[in-house]
């Protein structure tokens, strides 16, 4: 006799045993998602196997704090995905989480470890080891060119200060 995995299994969109073990710790979770253009991060609350979305926050969001994409034109840059996460450890307001990555490939020093460092650089309580995230100058915009980082720089600063 044959199982037939789950639905959402066969679709690639749901990883039961990892889903099961971020719900027992009973922690809110911080959903990260990739699109062709944004990065999405959300902080997802669940409550009797229900998920009820409390914030959320897209790289889309930096154009409205001021984020430089007339001249890097990526809102998925590492740069934009460490701010989109300064940006909604600002909404969340301290509190300790668990990470979403989903059904993402783990790779270390990528955009979505990027996101986590701007977390918990903006105060959010996370379990992160530091080699797994990109570098200070890569996360800084180093390697783009010289208006990007200050644009940068500036921004980093707007939305410290904001907290």
């Amino acid at each position: 006799m044959k199982i037939v995995p789950k639905r959402r299994r066969r679709e690639g969109k749901t990883n039961y045993r990892m889903r099961l073990e971020i719900l027992k710790s009973e922690k809110p979770r911080i959903v990260i998602r990739k699109s062709n253009k944004y990065i999405f991060v959300q902080e997802v609350e669940s409550k009797e196997a229900q998920d009820f979305i409390l914030n959320t926050v897209s790289s889309k969001d930096l154009i409205n704090e001021g984020f430089p994409t007339k001249f890097s034109g990526s809102l998925k840059s590492l740069p934009a995905c460490y701010l989109t996460g300064l940006v909604m450890a600002k909404k969340m307001k301290n509190k300790e989480a668990v990470i979403d990555i989903g059904l993402y490939k783990n790779k270390y020093g990528g955009r979505l470890y990027s996101v986590v460092k701007g977390l918990i650089d903006g105060g959010i309580k996370i379990n992160a080891d530091e080699k797994v995230f990109p570098s200070k100058k890569r996360l800084e915009g180093e390697h783009l060119k010289e208006e990007i980082k200050k644009e940068f720089n500036k921004l980093k600063e707007k939305l410290i200060k904001n907290e």
